[in-house]
């Protein structure tokens, strides 16, 4: 039998591992991709870069059609909203894969600097909404000229 050191890190490893299982098979929730097909849930992916004058969100929504996004900005906290409805032209019965998730989802974000509310423009093509968000003129840095 071969001597090994004792590493407390490794045993905090397994028992970490052990309580996500535990929390996993507890709350019924599959993991990765399989458990966003399996639950019906989805969450589409969100980019959001800034520039100088504006922040910038783009969301993928394939198949979400416009009547059926809201977008809602308050208090700083942007929060969108839709539903990608469930194609009804194929019976149940028919089906031999059904990976693709439907339903309602919900995202909300803190903005890290405010925003000019009225001037806020959301354009939607091939599934991909994008909305400016420019900022208010406090928030825009300010150069300030150095005298002699």
């Amino acid at each position: 039998m071969a001597l090994m050191r004792w590493s407390p890190a490794r045993d905090l490893l397994a028992i970490r591992e052990d309580m996500d299982r535990l929390f996993r098979e507890f709350f019924g929730r599959p993991e990765g991709e399989e458990g966003t097909w399996l639950t019906g849930t989805w969450t589409p992916p969100v980019d959001i870069h800034e520039t100088e004058d504006a922040l910038v969100l783009k969301a993928e929504l394939p198949g979400v059609a416009k009547d059926d996004i809201n977008v809602e900005l308050k208090d700083n906290r942007l929060t969108l909203r839709g539903q990608r409805q469930r194609e009804t032209e194929v019976k149940e019965e028919r089906y031999h894969r059904r990976e693709r998730a439907y339903g309602s989802f919900q995202r909300t974000f803190m903005l890290p600097t405010s925003v000019d509310p009225e001037k806020v423009t959301a354009s939607y093509k091939d599934g991909i909404l994008e909305l400016r968000l420019p900022k208010s003129e406090a928030a825009k840095p300010k150069r300030i000229a150095i005298g002699a």
